[in-house]
């Protein structure tokens, strides 16, 4: 098992994880096309990841299709212009707003730029109108992600366990956000990459993946205190031994740099220091320690006596990463993963705002899912096997439900 604060050898390598055979003296230089190798290689190796991960989400969308036809809805502005996709569509077709406003609900500075900005960029040169690209660049990230999710998986416990991740991440129950005009397929896979680069001493690619990761969602100051967390851990660890310390502490003070140059930013937009506080004020998602939270599962579980389908799901979601985080804490999972994780879920179970997408807010906490994989790598193949068609098959009808069935945004 892998150490709560994962240690680093004199090469920055963290004990536990496997490394690549390293280079003999005689292998002279490294030649021009070893890196597009390496990362053909590492692509071939999570061709099963990604595989199964298609065949997932592939399975959801077939339902999604057919269940949309029977009750006459059209699927594509489902998934690719409407609730949160439309913000962002109108902020790259018209930009921010410069002023605070009074209204509630209708200041898109709450929303951060990189998932806009990519879809504005990428439409230059792809054909087709804004909510076709905005989702073609979500269903693009939703493969890197997956990719990350492997590779994080795969170093920590093996291929098998990486691709067992990968799956159980595509059957998530809320999945179908991951196809949608969203920002959680981007956000998990700045924030699965920068997990891996901080697992194998990578230190400025984890802090480059974590301030993209805080230029795309305000829950990205998750993964830069994952960095930061495990970069100060190494530097204490190796004040006296002589290992280069200036990456490590490089990525400590870059790592946050996206989440706060957007705080910034929106602070001189408006005029005011507090002025993307005062935003989410307008949005009431202030953190008020949970009591909202604890207050509405007590209203579902104990005092509703016909809770709404979906509110049961986001409920029963919310109270297993609960206990799953507290499984991957007695599993002893690295640092930067027990970081990223518990942060993202103090600000998701904190916040004093809606309640229903909550389950699509831990989307990204895919760390959670590792002492499942690992216990599945130890099943038998039948076992294993029902318990993934299951997954998949529930994933799909809680994505039919979310997106047709319940009446606001997912």
């Amino acid at each position: 098992m892998s150490s709560t604060a994962p240690e680093t050898t004199q090469s920055g390598q963290i004990p536990g994880t496997r490394r690549s055979s390293p280079r003999t003296p005689s292998a002279g230089p490294p030649r021009r096309g070893t890196r597009a190798h390496r990362l053909l290689r590492a692509a071939h190796r999570a061709t099963p990841a990604l595989t199964a991960y298609l065949a997932v989400r592939g399975t959801g969308l077939l339902a999604l299709i057919v269940w949309a036809h029977r009750r006459h809805k059209d699927v594509w502005p489902i998934l690719a212009s409407q609730w949160d996709a439309d913000w962002y569509l109108g902020i790259a077709d018209h930009g921010y707003a410069h002023v605070l406003g009074t209204d509630d609900n209708a200041n898109n500075l709450a929303f951060f730029p990189l998932y806009p900005v990519l879809v504005k960029a990428v439409a230059v040169l792809t054909p087709g109108t804004r909510a076709s690209t905005g989702l073609g660049v979500a269903m693009a990230a939703s493969l890197l992600a997956a990719w990350g999710v492997f590779a994080v998986g795969n170093r920590l416990h093996g291929r098998r366990t990486g691709v067992l991740l990968t799956v159980l991440w595509a059957a998530y129950p809320v999945g179908a956000v991951q196809w949608m005009g969203y920002t959680e397929s981007l956000f998990t896979a700045c924030a699965a990459w920068a997990l891996y680069a901080v697992l194998t001493g990578r230190w400025l690619w984890a802090a480059g993946f974590a301030s993209l990761a805080g230029l795309t969602r305000p829950t990205g100051v998750a993964v830069a205190a994952a960095v930061t967390a495990a970069a100060l851990a190494h530097l204490i660890r190796t004040r006296e031994a002589g290992i280069p310390r200036l990456q490590p502490a490089a990525a400590a003070l870059l790592a946050p740099l996206g989440w706060c140059a957007y705080l910034a930013w929106v602070g001189l937009r408006l005029g005011r220091w507090d002025g993307y506080f005062a935003v989410q004020r307008l949005w009431h998602n202030e953190l008020d320690g949970g009591l909202r939270t604890l207050h509405q599962v007590r209203q579902l579980l104990a005092r509703d006596a016909t809770p709404q389908l979906f509110l049961v799901l986001v409920t029963l979601t919310l109270l297993a990463s609960v206990a799953l985080l507290a499984l991957s804490a007695w599993d002893r999972q690295p640092l930067p993963l027990l970081v990223f994780t518990a942060v993202l879920m103090a600000i998701v179970l904190g916040s004093g705002g809606v309640y229903f997408p909550r389950a699509r807010f831990l989307l990204p906490a895919f760390p959670l899912l590792l002492p499942i994989a690992a216990h599945l790598d130890r099943a038998t193949r039948r076992h294993r096997a029902l318990f993934l068609a299951t997954a998949t098959l529930a994933s799909a009808y809680c994505g039919g439900y979310m997106l047709l069935v319940w009446p606001a945004a997912p």
